[in-house]
């Protein structure tokens, strides 16, 4: 899995600006931190997160045009927030192109911008070090999420779904419902533990 973690990252390195193969690089690094310490597989962490933007050097518009031509399906919602659909676009990549089998993986990479509901434990933890990872600064509570991310996942992911939705809201962006749905389902969960 070395060897192959290896190439994909002189492969990436070619592909995407310095900026974003720093982001790539970091958040790999921060979900196999992640993976360490709740338990997750090491290797499929660092891979998908190596591989999660691995379609974001495309434009929105290029990524629509590449959906239509291989036939896969996009809907109104993502039509509509272009922004996520590197994340649908990325996973088809991984598996066309890098060769990666791993549903769990494909899976993670595909959910990494809106997030689900009832994210499996691979996909929490590259929504989460997409994030958190050392290179952001933009997000207003950082220094509280990131603490957060290691002692509370799933509050974690509850947290950066509001914020983001708060962000995303405040500047008018249509925002796909998976991300909605998703926060209310990491809302519940929130509720349910402060005995709301």
């Amino acid at each position: 899995m070395q060897e192959i973690i290896a190439h994909l990252r002189n492969e990436l390195s070619g592909k995407l600006t310095p900026s974003r193969y720093e982001h790539t690089i970091s958040v790999s690094f921060t979900a196999a931190a992640l993976a360490m310490r709740y338990g997750c597989d090491l290797d499929k962490a660092e891979l998908a997160g190596l591989l999660h933007d691995c379609a974001k050097h495309y434009s929105n518009e290029t990524i629509i045009k590449k959906c239509e031509k291989q036939k896969i399906t996009l809907t109104e919602d993502e039509k509509k927030a272009p922004a996520v659909l590197h994340a649908k676009y990325g996973a088809w990549l991984a598996e066309t192109k890098y060769q990666i089998s791993d549903p769990e993986v494909l899976s993670a990479i595909r959910w990494h911008t809106t997030g689900r509901p009832d994210m499996t434990l691979l996909e929490e933890i590259i929504f989460t070090a997409d994030y958190i990872e050392p290179r952001r600064y933009e997000a207003p509570d950082l220094p509280l999420v990131r603490p957060l991310a290691f002692t509370d996942l799933k509050e974690c992911i509850y947290q950066i779904l509001k914020d983001t939705l708060d962000y995303l809201n405040g500047k008018g962006c249509y925002v796909d419902s998976m991300t909605n749905l998703a926060y209310d389902y990491y809302k519940q969960l929130h509720e349910e533990k402060r005995g709301n």
